[in-house]
């Protein structure tokens, strides 16, 4: 399997997730004018938009286009105070802890017709909410760790390594700093746990029609979450945006001064963010994305098709997309030596058009 990516959505009830998730996936969970409209998660899996398989499929006379994909999971809005049981309580937190990378929705939009949880539209105290109670379930499920492992770090060098990590990121969960405001721990040790805070996280701002093309009030927002990616979008527009041809969604983002739909900066921020790419394979069978790891070498990137494609490795005969659909055809690349043979230290790059050989 390729390299999984999975968002996690969070935010503070009626700040616009469940109309975005319905935006990002074409599903239709329901999004209702009022807190806790969420109950079960919502989960959803979307192709990622890439122009470059349909190109390929036209040169390899195939209908089989397989992308990369996305999985979305949506869950109850928090509230303040959701780590003490209020409201929902923070029990869904549990459904995201898999996932790659933390979405946090915030409402930048006001509307006397949509219900706030606090009675008031405040971006840096939402924020802050919904990071303290991230904060606070990684603060008791550290606590948890910290009492099973603390007899035994006694005896065990090993142990005892990780739990001076333990006791760091309890002291910064204590002081009330989400993880990934620290760079004072070794995150591979906290691995395990799948700390919420931890993890890498994206501010998705919800604006209205007018701030997306309001460049001072997008740098006011980006201001409240230095060190960390934000994106601006209008959740009604991106729901529109399901309702029209390809064309016409690219006429509507047009005139809102947008080149990409809220989907695309998602999951463009989301590879930035976590650091990786992706790369293809083609043939009369199919044409195919695989996400991979920045820096992954061939026989790592071989091995998100199948472990005994890793362990088997000979090598492999990649083209540059380019200079592929310049050539028109694998031949005629070949013919112009275009494709090279890479071995096993060859580190992969985002345009590579690959087929592996290994022993079986």
């Amino acid at each position: 399997m390729s390299t999984s990516l999975e968002i996690g959505i969070v935010g503070l009830p009626n700040v616009g997730k469940s109309t975005l998730y319905n935006a990002l996936t074409r599903n239709n969970a329901l999004a209702a004018n009022y807190p806790f409209a969420t109950i079960e998660p919502n989960v959803g899996v979307v192709a990622i938009p890439d122009s470059r398989l349909q190109e390929l499929a036209k040169i390899y006379e195939t209908d089989n286009i397989i992308p990369a994909t996305i999985k979305f999971i949506d869950i109850a809005g928090l509230v303040e105070g959701a780590s003490r049981g209020d409201g929902m309580g923070n029990k869904f937190l549990s459904h995201i802890r898999e996932c790659s990378v933390i979405c946090q929705v915030v409402r930048a939009f006001s509307d006397d017709n949509v219900l706030h949880v606090n009675n008031n539209s405040d971006p840096k105290k939402d924020i802050d909410i919904i990071n303290t109670e991230l904060a606070l379930s990684d603060l008791a499920t550290i606590e948890k760790r910290i009492l099973t492992v603390s007899k035994q770090a006694k005896t065990d060098p090993k142990v005892a390594t990780i739990l001076i990590e333990y006791n760091k990121a309890l002291k910064h969960l204590e002081d009330n700093i989400p993880l990934f405001d620290t760079t004072d721990i070794d995150f591979e040790l906290l691995k395990d746990l799948n700390l919420l805070t931890a993890k890498k996280i994206i501010y998705l701002f919800n604006v209205d029609e007018a701030s997306l093309q309001d460049q001072p009030k997008q740098d006011k927002l980006k201001a409240l979450v230095p060190n960390h990616s934000a994106v601006f979008i209008n959740a009604q527009l991106e729901h529109e945006l399901n309702s029209l041809s390809e064309d016409e969604a690219k006429e509507l983002l047009a005139s809102y001064g947008q080149l990409k739909s809220g989907l695309e900066q998602l999951i463009t921020e989301s590879y930035k963010t976590l650091g990786l790419q992706s790369y293809l394979t083609a043939g009369p069978k199919e044409v195919r994305a695989w996400t991979i790891e920045k820096g992954a070498t061939a026989p790592q990137a071989a091995g998100v098709i199948h472990t005994d494609f890793e362990k088997g490795f000979i090598a492999a005969q990649i083209v540059d997309f380019k200079d592929l659909i310049e050539s028109g055809s694998i031949t005629s690349a070949r013919n112009k030596g275009l494709v090279r043979t890479e071995g096993k230290t060859y580190v992969m790059q985002p345009d590579d058009v690959v087929e592996f050989r290994f022993n079986n």
